[in-house]
């Protein structure tokens, strides 16, 4: 495969335009500013910049002044900010905080079936009761891997990798290794069963990131390696020529859409050379979308599992969104990494 093909001081300023805007926005302690941030953090991670750790720190501040809100399991990934903050600055109540929410989903959280996260968001308006969605795999099960790893904490560890299995066993179609975006387990179905562009980016991403924090020699390492190898062979192959993905990825009358976009993309670089055509799409389709103030232009609005695929066509992409900002900046730093990781993690 040729070696990708970027220019470093493009692509840090994108990101520097990227974090800029996502500061300019209004979030509460819940899944926007969730992505937003672990998007900002993941920046910092890979640029070395102060200011975007500085940025966050500040927010997280402000919003833990009054404890924290009431939790749902979308909400938990403001966490992944506070494990940022802990790792940098060692300040305890960032932990203290951020175990409070894994104890949350340890003991609070809906479950049904073998332990799976039932989908909840902070709005009583709306009850999923004992659906999974796919998005629980970064809100959440992403969440348990990383405070797990960080405290050496195996419960928390091995209920992550629960959570990725079982959705995997739920949501993952065996005909074409695509994510589904959810399953109703009293309905016994997948809903309107449509492979959805997001929802395959937050299960690939994850996984790729999974695979970083999991030993080669636990069982689980090989489950979701498999899991990834296959979904993104399936996924490179209904990548549009821009370098995005289509709103419903197997339905090219569906909109592109940028932020499933940067996700899958993210998880193609983490594969190294493998996908180097692809993800040299990906970079140029993705910049494409960075308007000149910051904003990632093209981002469908949140979606539920929506009843058909009319459903997801018509769902509105003309306005910023904090998963957009965050996905973007995920992918962004992920290109910087890729320098010096040309082969990827897999084995």
């Amino acid at each position: 495969m040729p070696m990708l093909q970027f220019d470093d001081t493009v692509i840090r300023d994108a990101i520097e335009r990227v974090v800029n805007r996502t500061f300019r926005m209004d979030f509460a302690w819940d899944w926007p500013g969730g992505v937003a941030f672990y998007g900002v953090c993941e920046a910092y991670a890979a640029t070395g910049n102060e200011a975007y750790l500085t940025g966050v720190r500040a927010w997280v501040d402000e919003n833990m002044e009054d404890g924290l809100p009431k939790l749902s399991v979308n909400a938990v990934s403001i966490g992944h900010s506070l494990l940022t903050l802990y790792e940098a600055t060692k300040d305890e109540k960032y932990i203290a905080t951020a175990r409070e929410m894994a104890d949350y989903l340890k003991h609070e959280a809906e479950r049904f079936g073998d332990g799976i996260f039932q989908h909840t968001v902070n709005s009583e308006s709306y009850s999923f009761p004992e659906q999974a969605w796919v998005d629980t795999m970064f809100m959440a099960g992403y969440y348990l891997l990383r405070i797990g790893k960080l405290l050496e904490r195996d419960d928390y560890f091995e209920d992550g990798l629960r959570q990725y299995h079982g959705h995997e066993n739920l949501l993952q179609d065996p005909v074409t290794n695509l994510y589904y975006h959810g399953w109703d387990n009293i309905a016994r179905n997948h809903m309107s069963a449509i492979h959805w562009a997001r929802g395959n980016s937050w299960a690939a991403l994850t996984m790729a990131r999974a695979l970083e924090l999991v030993p080669v020699t636990h069982p689980s390492f090989m489950l979701i390696d498999g899991s990834l190898r296959d979904q993104l062979s399936a996924l490179v192959r209904l990548q549009h020529e821009s370098g995005l993905w289509h709103t419903i990825v197997d339905d090219p009358s569906s909109p592109l859409e940028t932020s499933g976009s940067a996700g899958i993309a993210a998880a193609l670089l983490s594969r190294g050379r493998l996908y180097n055509k692809y993800a040299q799409r990906s970079i140029d389709g993705i910049l494409a979308r960075i308007a000149a103030d910051g904003t990632v232009t093209g981002v469908s609005a949140g979606t539920a599992v929506m009843n058909d695929a009319a459903g997801y066509k018509s769902v509105p992409d003309k306005r910023i969104q904090g998963w957009g900002q965050g996905l973007a900046l995920a992918f962004l730093a992920q290109v910087l990494r890729s320098r010096n990781n040309p082969f990827g993690n897999g084995c």
